[in-house]
């Protein structure tokens, strides 16, 4: 999803709202659409190869499942599990651009179950309390910026996930692995490049 350079809390970097950037939907009903988005100064989507490894990984509970995607950039990960027959997905992301850009990918898939705010992760996470639990949540905040960990904090201290949830994790190789509730079981781990990424399930 999205690597951004650590210029403030949840920075989304200098927008260029003149430049467009594409990505790939790799399977499910969407499968090779192509689709741009507002270029923003750091974000790169998560890559073609560790995403068709992620959905590998979620195949079993993406049908019909809740998906929150924090941290959204280009939207690359709700976008693939919409794809994919989720039931639906909350979209986050601070930056206005990048939710702009979202809203009318969506639009232009008739899509209408998403939801997409433009807000701060970490603080919405903080004031929200979920009526009903997610199955899957995607956590990509921008590199070095310690997010992750204040993701964490909140996810095990509010119903956001219950049993058998997915809680992906993906961050800079060289971080240390976030310390997890112990409920949450390290499912699969890889990395790519600069990226490590991992697959919790809760139990």
């Amino acid at each position: 999803m999205a690597n951004r350079k650590p210029n403030k809390h949840n920075a989304k970097g200098r927008k260029n709202s003149e430049v467009q950037s594409t990505l790939r939907i790799i399977g499910g009903q969407w499968r090779s659409r192509r689709l741009s988005f507002s270029a923003i100064e750091g974000l790169r989507p998560t890559t073609d190869r560790v995403r068709e490894t992620l959905f590998n990984w979620v195949s079993p509970i993406i049908p019909g499942a809740r998906c929150l995607d924090l941290f959204t950039g280009s939207g690359a990960l709700g976008l693939e599990a919409l794809s994919r027959e989720a039931s639906s997905v909350t979209f986050i992301d601070q930056s206005p651009v990048a939710t702009r850009s979202l809203k009318q990918n969506l639009q232009l898939l008739q899509a209408t179950n998403a939801d997409v705010l433009t807000t701060d992760a970490v603080k919405w996470l903080k004031n929200t309390t979920p009526d009903t639990p997610y199955n899957i949540v995607f956590v990509d905040p921008p590199f070095r910026c310690g997010l992750v960990y204040d993701c964490l904090e909140q996810l095990k201290s509010k119903p956001f996930v219950t049993t058998g949830a997915y809680i992906y994790i993906e961050i800079e190789k060289e971080a240390a692995r976030p310390q997890t509730p112990t409920h949450w079981r390290l499912h699969r781990e890889k990395e790519a490049g600069q990226v490590r990424y991992m697959l919790f399930i809760c139990e």
